[in-house]
C-alpha cells in the first residue's frame, strides 16, 4: 500500500469512538491511545502490523478495548483496480466469491482480495495474529476499510499482523505468493507438505444424504451389501450425524446410540470387512463434540473434567490448552471400535463458543493444536469441515482435507450452480494449503453426471450418498481403477485466468483446468467447460490456459464426450458451443512424436493410467495402470498391437486418427506395444 495518510477508529468499552490520522510507518499519541500501523517487505509481500496500547489510571476503571469490531482502519489506495474478486465468509462456514468492480462493493467479512490491475494482478489477504483477526469490509473509492477484532473485550495491547500483499504478472503467482508467506509466518504446511492419507485416495460413500440423522446398524449393512452386490469399490464409509448419544442436543456418552447400534461399531465394521471390500471407516462428530457442547451431568463430562472448559456463554466444550486429552481419550474408545477416521464438523463455531472467554486467535489455534495432537492416534486422518474461516484455515499443524463449499442438496432444484461456483473459486486459495474436499453427490441426481466430472477434476476426496438401493454404479466408472483407487489429479480445479474476474453467472459458463501426470515424465491436462446460462453457449479453450501442463509447441486434445481428437499449437485455440445445462471434458497432452497415448478412454481422466512412454525407433510401449479400452493417435496405421504379448491389430477401431483398443476392466499392470 502507498504511503498516505490512514484513518483509524478506535472503539472502547466506556469511551465514544476515536478517530486518529496518521501515516503509514509513522505514530499517534491521542486520547490516551498509542497508535502505529507499519508494513514492511518479506516473502515477496508487503506485511502490515499494527501496534497499539491504551493507557490506564490505577485508580480508575479501565477503558480498554470494547468486544465487537474494536478496531476499523481504513488504508489508502493509489490506483483503482479494473476488476476484482472478493471471496468472503457468507456464512460463519463458508466463503464464496463475489465480482465487483469498486472498493465500496466489497462484501462484509471478505478474507481474500483478488485485484486486477492493467498490467499487473494482486492479492490481499488480511490475518490472524495470536489474538486478533482481521477481514475486509465495503471502502470507498480510494480506501479499504480493514475490521480487526478478538471478540473479546477489555484488550489493552494490541501487536498483531494486519495483512499480506503481493503483486505479480499473474493472480496465480500474487495468490501462491501470499499463501507461500502466510505458511512460514504462521508455521503451517502448504498443501504439497501435507500428507494425504491413503484412504481418501479411494472410493468412498458417506451415510448423510442416505440416512440424515436417522442412520443405524442395519442401514449401513444393507448399503454395504448393495455396494459388494453392484461392484462398486467402495474402500471407506463415513457415519455422518446420527450415531452419537445426546441428551437435549448436547454429547452425552462417547459410546455410539444403543437404540440405533445396540452392539457398538466393533461387530458391525467386522462383518462389513468380511464381506466386502471396504477397508476403513470413519465417523462424524463436531470439534465440539456435539454442536453446542457436552451435557453437563453426563459420563463424557465427569470423565474428561481435567479437558473441559465451561464458556462465558455457559457452555461446556474441550478446553483449547488441554483439550488435546479428550480429543485422544475419545479417539482411543473410537479406534478400539474399528473407527479409522473422523470427519469433524463446525469448526466455525469457535467464535460463538469463545467469545469473551478467549481472544479469538488464541482459541484457533490452541483447539485446533489439541484436535490434531488427539487425532495422531488416527494418523491425522481428519476430514476438516464447515472450518473456512481464515481462523481455522491458518490453525491446522498437519491434518491434509479440508472441505471447500456448502453442502451438496440434492432437494434444492438448480443448486449444482452454486455448489460449483463456491468449489471453483475457494480453490483459488484454498487449494494453496490443503487438499480440498469437494463433498459427496448422489449418482441418481439429475445432475450426477457434472458432479461425477466435477469430483474427477477436484483433486480431493471422492464420495457418494446414495440411499440404499439407489447408487448407479455406470456413474462412478470413469471415477476409479478397479480396486477403488482414484484417477486422481494434481491439485484442486481452479477457473482458467479469464474467469477469475468475471461473474460465470453473467457471462454464462465457467472453465476449470487442472494438470496430472502423463506417462512419468510429462504433465498433462484438461479443461472442463459448464453452461450456467439460460441459453445455448459459445467459449473457446487452449492449452495455454491450464497452469502447470507440460511446454510443448502442440498438443493432442481428446474431447472426452464425443470422443474425438485433434492437434492444436499451443496458444490455439478451440472453439466450443455448449446447450443449455451442457458441459464438455477436453484433456491436453503434449505431442511428443508420430504416436500419442491418450490413455483409458471411459475415464475422465484416463491418461493419468499411463505409467510411462517409450520410444524406440518405429516401437512405442506403454504401461498401464491396468487394463480397459485404450486409445492412441497417430495419422499412420500401425503394423502391430500387441497386449500383454498378445496380438490385437484385428480388433483396433480406427476412427480417423483415433485407434481404439477394446479391452475388458482388470487389474493389474497392462503393456501395450504399438508397432509402426
Amino acid at each position: 500500500m502507498p504511503k498516505k495518510k490512514l484513518r483509524a477508529e478506535i472503539r472502547r468499552q466506556r469511551s465514544s469512538m476515536t478517530a486518529l490520522e496518521l501515516y503509514m510507518n509513522g505514530e499517534v499519541n491521542e486520547n490516551g491511545i498509542s497508535l502505529s500501523v507499519s508494513e514492511e517487505t518479506t516473502g515477496g509481500c508487503r506485511l502490515g502490523r499494527i501496534d497499539l496500547s491504551i493507557a490506564s489510571d490505577e485508580l480508575e476503571q479501565s477503558d480498554n478495548l470494547q468486544m465487537q469490531e474494536p478496531i476499523r482502519l481504513y488504508l489508502p489506495v493509489d490506483e483503482s483496480p479494473r476488476d476484482i474478486t472478493a471471496i468472503y465468509m457468507f456464512s460463519s462456514w463458508w466463503s464464496r466469491p463475489a465480482f465487483v468492480q469498486k472498493l465500496s462493493d466489497i462484501p462484509d467479512k471478505t478474507q481474500v482480495l483478488l485485484l486486477r490491475y492493467d498490467n499487473r494482478y494482486a492479492c490481499f489477504v488480511p490475518m490472524v495474529g495470536e489474538r486478533f483477526k482481521s477481514y475486509l469490509t465495503c471502502g470507498n473509492q480510494t480506501q479499504l476499510q480493514l475490521v480487526l477484532t478478538a471478540l473479546y473485550g477489555g484488550i489493552s495491547e494490541v501487536h498483531e499482523p494486519l495483512f499480506l500483499y503481493a503483486e505479480a504478472l499473474s493472480v496465480d503467482e500474487a495468490i501462491s505468493t501470499v499463501f507461500t508467506e502466510l505458511a512460514r509466518v504462521k508455521n503451517i504446511r502448504l498443501r504439497e507438505q501435507r500428507r494425504i492419507p491413503e484412504m481418501f485416495r479411494r472410493l468412498g460413500w458417506c451415510s448423510w444424504n442416505a440416512f440424515y440423522t436417522d442412520v443405524n446398524d442395519e442401514g449401513i449393512r444393507q448399503k454395504a451389501a448393495e455396494l459388494a452386490e453392484k461392484h462398486v469399490p467402495v474402500k471407506w464409509m463415513i457415519i455422518d450425524d446420527g450415531w452419537l448419544t445426546l441428551k437435549n442436543r448436547l454429547l452425552y456418552d462417547y459410546q455410539p446410540d444403543r437404540e440405533k447400534f445396540p452392539e457398538g461399531f466393533r461387530g458391525l465394521i467386522e462383518d462389513i470387512r468380511r464381506s466386502t471390500g471396504v477397508e476403513w471407516f470413519g465417523v462424524w462428530h463436531a470439534l465440539m463434540g456435539y454442536w453446542s457442547g457436552i451435557y453437563p451431568d453426563s459420563p463424557v463430562a465427569r470423565q474428561e473434567a481435567a479437558y473441559l472448559r465451561r464458556t462465558a456463554s455457559g457452555r461446556l466444550v474441550p478446553d483449547p490448552d488441554r483439550g488435546a486429552g479428550f480429543y485422544r481419550d475419545w479417539y482411543k474408545t473410537l479406534t478400539e471400535q474399528g473407527i479409522s477416521f473422523v470427519k469433524v464438523d463446525g469448526q466455525g463455531t469457535i467464535p460463538l463458543c469463545f467469545e469473551n472467554t478467549l481472544p479469538l486467535g488464541e482459541a484457533a489455534d490452541a483447539l485446533h493444536g489439541s484436535l490434531e495432537d488427539g487425532a495422531s492416534r488416527m494418523d491425522s486422518a481428519i476430514i476438516n469441515c464447515m472450518g473456512m474461516s481464515m481462523e481455522n484455515i491458518l490453525s491446522r499443524p498437519a491434518s491434509a482435507i479440508s472441505r471447500n463449499s456448502d453442502d451438496f442438496f440434492p432437494t434444492i432444484e438448480d443448486s449444482f450452480k452454486e455448489h460449483l461456483l463456491q468449489n471453483a473459486y475457494n480453490s483459488l486459495y484454498h487449494d494453496r494449503l490443503y487438499c480440498c474436499d469437494w463433498d459427496m453427490f448422489w449418482t441418481t441426481h439429475p445432475d450426477s453426471v457434472k458432479h461425477a466430472l466435477l469430483r474427477a477434476i477436484s483433486g480431493g476426496p471422492v464420495y457418494f450418498s446414495d440411499r440404499v438401493g439407489e447408487t448407479d454404479a455406470d456413474v462412478l466408472r470413469p471415477l476409479s481403477y478397479i480396486n477403488g483407487e482414484l484417477l486422481m489429479m494434481d491439485r484442486s480445479a481452479k477457473p482458467t485466468a479469464d474467469c477469475v474476474f468475471i461473474d460465470p453467472f453473467k457471462s454464462g459458463f465457467i472453465k476449470l483446468q487442472n494438470t496430472a501426470s502423463f506417462g512419468a515424465e510429462l504433465r498433462g491436462g484438461g479443461i472442463a467447460v459448464y453452461n450456467l446460462g439460460d441459453g445455448e453457449i459459445a467459449c473457446s479453450v487452449s492449452p495455454c490456459e491450464i497452469d502447470g501442463i507440460s511446454s510443448f509447441e502442440k498438443y493432442l486434445v481428446y474431447d472426452y464426450f464425443s470422443k474425438t481428437v485433434r492437434t492444436v499449437r499451443c496458444d490455439e485455440k478451440i472453439d466450443c458451443r455448449l446447450e443449455k445445462g451442457g458441459y464438455g471434458w477436453f484433456v491436453f497432452l503434449p505431442v511428443t512424436g508420430n504416436c500419442t497415448p491418450v490413455g483409458l478412454t471411459d475415464k475422465y481422466v484416463g491418461f493419468t493410467a499411463i505409467e510411462s512412454i517409450r520410444n524406440c525407433g518405429n516401437i512405442q510401449t506403454v504401461i498401464l495402470h491396468e487394463a480397459d479400452t485404450f486409445a492412441f493417435v497417430s495419422d499412420d496405421l500401425p503394423k502391430k498391437i500387441t497386449v500383454n504379448g498378445g496380438d490385437v491389430t484385428d480388433i483396433a477401431v480406427r476412427n480417423d486418427a483415433l485407434i481404439v483398443i477394446p479391452m475388458d476392466e482388470e487389474i493389474g499392470q497392462t503393456v501395450v506395444v504399438i508397432e509402426m
